[in-house]
């Protein structure tokens, strides 16, 4: 602890999903990083006072859409109700672990408050629409190494031997014909 208040770091970057590095970083007053995916029960975006209506976000694992129905919508709802019971038991432990620390009473939701930003490792392309905060940044892809790209194939020919293609092109030419005479 010595060693972190005397080496004055400017940044504390960390996984909220085990907030011990958010604790330190509120101990010593260091702004704080995060680097995550999701913590379950939507804490961070209730940390973060970014809106989360269960009627429009899906909950994990509940395998709606964003287009969801009122039965599924309810069944959203009741997910989003049982999320807080199942987190509060689930992160009891940090919170003491705070309180003690911190000498005053937190909630895991008051401890990831004071997250300056948060990278979000989400894409928009691939989950659902959501509304964020500012400070809330998509960074989705980011641990995935880079690939080659895929080969381009420009005509049949550079894959079938010639008299393949061409048959090939005889039969789409007259499959075009023939949905134009219908």
């Amino acid at each position: 602890m010595k060693y972190i208040e005397e080496s004055k770091f400017d940044v504390v970057f960390t996984d909220p999903l085990t907030p011990c590095g958010q604790i330190i970083a509120l101990k010593f007053s260091i702004p704080t990083v995060f680097f995550l995916r999701g913590v379950p029960c939507a804490i961070d975006m209730h940390a973060a006072q970014a809106p989360d209506p269960p009627s429009y976000v899906p909950r994990l694992f509940s395998q709606n859409t964003d287009h969801m129905t009122f039965s599924q919508r309810v069944k959203n709802f009741l997910i989003s109700l049982s999320e807080t019971f199942t987190c509060s038991v689930a992160f009891s432990g940090f919170e003491s672990l705070a309180s003690d620390f911190l000498q005053k009473p937190m909630t895991m939701t008051q401890l990831l408050s004071h997250g300056s930003v948060w990278l979000k490792r989400l894409d928009f392309v691939f989950d659902y629409p959501m509304p964020i905060m500012p400070n809330m940044i998509f960074i989705g892809g980011i641990n995935c190494g880079q690939r080659k790209p895929l080969s381009q194939v420009n005509s049949l020919s550079s894959i079938l031997p010639p008299h393949m293609a061409t048959f090939i092109r005889a039969v789409l030419f007259l499959s075009v014909l023939s949905i134009r005479a219908a």
